[in-house]
């Protein structure tokens, strides 16, 4: 199949390119061969950026401990772009990796101004039923902001290396911002961080799925986690052009210096504020040492927090999908005739004419309907590459994809809400 037949919309891709520009996205096809078994979220080009997930996929293919984190606001009804999220945390935890799934109910309360019994109700009856039903399983960690200590813990913590400053310009607070408004954006880095705990064994690779809108926030959370850090590590040269490696303090408690250099079997000499190093041959040890030093010191030695991004489904009309707009967006909840109603209204790619359809084909990359096969209907990618090419090829109408995605879309419905039910008896095991 040439590019001009390309059934993963590349051409779409070029909408992020700036991110990689301007705010040091790397392309997920870079790193895209080293990853066992890839998802079809990956396979299609859905995922299409990330930040130090070359780290996850590591410990994923040397089985090693790694953690997937996400989170949901407790705001409105679950829905196609939440399924998404889910879907990517759910392969990470079946890959080997320890999951995490936080409501943001602390946000939501002061964001939205729901009542904590509120919160608590969408998040359970939407969000973690859903997120069940599509097979997260019970060894993961589920958990409400307002009811974790950890998290909030760690909120006030990171707040000491926060400034209002930063956040105005990430957020866009100002004098009219409530507090606890600011106090749920430290709560999201907090439980991005999270699984770096002790509790949860320690510093590991942790991978955030998101869109390309929340970058500002991860972003944020990298910076503090570097910040939370006892050392920082450096690769310098003498007067004479020798390499040597230089752990710097950040802060760290009196006697941290000598206890880094007393481990290291490698010749060292300590000065104020930092220690030097010498003949080093491996940095990877030299990293894991520094590391253990810092956690039986009391402190944190994070990882920096990797992120894949995932492009955005637009809305069944065309333009951004959004919940306040109903014709726009199917809820996992709906009633499966309802759903496929509105996938028969969808804007598609079509011409105008039959006759320009025939000849000219249609744009995929302009329709609603093959968004919903891609992201969410069709599994199979030689089904989905010979539904491209009959429609660019003016082989297929209109009609015949709005038929197909609206049985698809009911029957997934219908199965979906059959297994949330199922799910709904199980919230015991997960602890809710």
């Amino acid at each position: 199949m040439n590019s001009k037949l390309d059934p993963w919309g590349s051409s779409n891709i070029d909408d992020y390119s700036k991110l990689f520009d301007e705010f040091g996205i790397l392309p997920f096809d870079d790193i895209y061969s080293s990853i066992p078994e890839p998802n079809h979220y990956m396979r299609r080009k859905i995922i299409f950026g990330h930040r130090g997930y070359d780290r996850v996929v590591e410990a994923m293919t040397e089985g090693k401990p790694f953690s997937v984190m996400s989170g949901f606001m407790p705001s409105g009804m679950v829905h196609l772009g939440h399924k998404m999220v889910m879907e990517e945390i759910i392969w990470h935890q079946n890959m080997g990796g320890c999951a995490f799934v936080g409501i943001a109910d602390m946000e939501a309360h002061a964001v939205r101004g729901f009542s904590w019994e509120k919160c608590r109700e969408i998040g359970v009856e939407q969000y973690i039923i859903s997120l069940i039903a599509l097979g997260f399983e019970p060894k993961g960690h589920i958990y409400f902001q307002s009811e974790s200590d950890n998290v909030k813990d760690l909120a006030f913590e990171l707040g000491v290396k926060a400034n209002f400053s930063e956040l105005s310009a990430i957020y866009g607070f100002n004098g009219q911002t409530n507090v606890a408004h600011m106090v749920s954006a430290l709560t999201q880095s907090a439980d991005i961080l999270q699984p770096q705990l002790a509790e949860f064994s320690g510093p590991k690779p942790t991978v955030i799925p998101v869109g390309s809108d929340q970058d500002p926030h991860i972003r944020l959370t990298r910076d503090l986690a570097n910040s939370m850090n006892m050392f920082r590590i450096e690769k310098r040269e003498d007067q004479k052009g020798n390499s040597y490696m230089s752990i710097r303090s950040k802060a760290a408690p009196e006697g941290a210096l000598e206890e880094v250099a007393k481990r290291m079997p490698w010749k060292t000499k300590v000065f104020e504020g930092h220690v030097d190093v010498f003949g080093v041959d491996d940095k990877l040890k030299l990293r894991e040492i520094a590391r253990q030093t810092e956690l039986d010191l009391g402190g944190y030695a994070f990882l920096p927090p990797a992120s894949t991004y995932h492009r955005f489904m637009s809305g069944l009309q065309g333009g951004k999908m959004s919940s306040s707009i109903p014709d726009s967006v199917i809820s996992l909840t709906e009633d499966p005739k309802a759903a496929a109603k509105k996938v028969k209204r969808a804007k598609t790619g079509g011409r105008m004419t039959l006759e320009e359809q025939k000849k000219l084909g249609g744009e995929t990359t302009k329709c609603s309907i093959y968004e919903l096969f891609m992201f969410h209907l069709i599994d199979d990618d030689r089904e989905l590459e010979e539904i491209h090419s009959e429609c660019v090829e003016g082989r297929r109408m209109c009609g015949q994809c709005k038929v197909y995605a609206a049985e698809l879309m009911a029957d997934f419905l219908k199965e979906h809400q059959e297994l949330r039910e199922q799910a709904r008896d199980k919230l015991d095991e997960y602890g809710l």
